[in-house]
């Protein structure tokens, strides 16, 4: 399976990149996982302007070209003021502008989110649950860890026993999806 791990942030330490590697991780030896660092594709802030004398960045375009050969996409998002960040925001709307496609291509995805609050994330996961089937995201489970403080280790991921069997029982639930789609 060719699992593509993004994450939303653009931070050199961030908890939801270290939780998306650690969810990549879990779904076995046996995969392909490609992991995509926001602060490689930078790309200038979207304006119509900008795409009329210039295109979509060619950026945009690696990351199309990735989702389009992804057979499962995990997807962790990093919650800034109730939604998703302005570097992750940016992204999606170049990738949008990409003619003759859906962002997400109806690929599979698990998406997660982690914060230092009680709420996990839970503001951008119900925002992307929402805003994604419009963009081709096929939407398959969500995961939420609050307190990452508590239940992420930078070096080990995650380590709260029962988020790790929530998340068990989520990957499950995607491998069975993806045995079904190929048949």
């Amino acid at each position: 399976m060719k699992i593509l791990a993004l994450s939303g942030s653009n931070a050199e330490n961030s908890m939801n990149s270290i939780l998306v590697k650690y969810a990549a991780k879990q779904f076995g030896e046996n995969n392909e996982v490609e992991f995509f660092d926001m602060n490689d594709f930078e790309m200038p802030i979207y304006k119509h302007e900008i795409e009329v004398k210039s295109g979509v960045p060619a950026e945009a375009q690696k990351l199309a070209d990735k989702i389009d050969a992804s057979d499962v996409i995990l997807l962790s998002l990093p919650e800034h003021n109730g939604t998703y960040t302005t570097a992750f925001k940016n992204v999606f709307d170049w990738v949008s502008r990409i003619k003759d496609r859906t962002v997400w291509s109806e690929v599979p995805m698990l998406l997660m989110s982690t914060s230092p609050g009680a709420r996990g994330g839970a503001g951008v996961l119900e925002a992307a649950s929402k805003r994604f089937p419009f963009h081709g995201g096929n939407v398959v489970e969500t995961f939420s860890v609050p307190f990452y403080q508590d239940n992420i280790d930078k070096n080990e991921g995650l380590v709260n026993a029962d988020k790790i069997n929530e998340l068990k029982e989520k990957i499950v639930k995607i491998k069975e999806l993806e045995t079904i789609l190929e048949k």
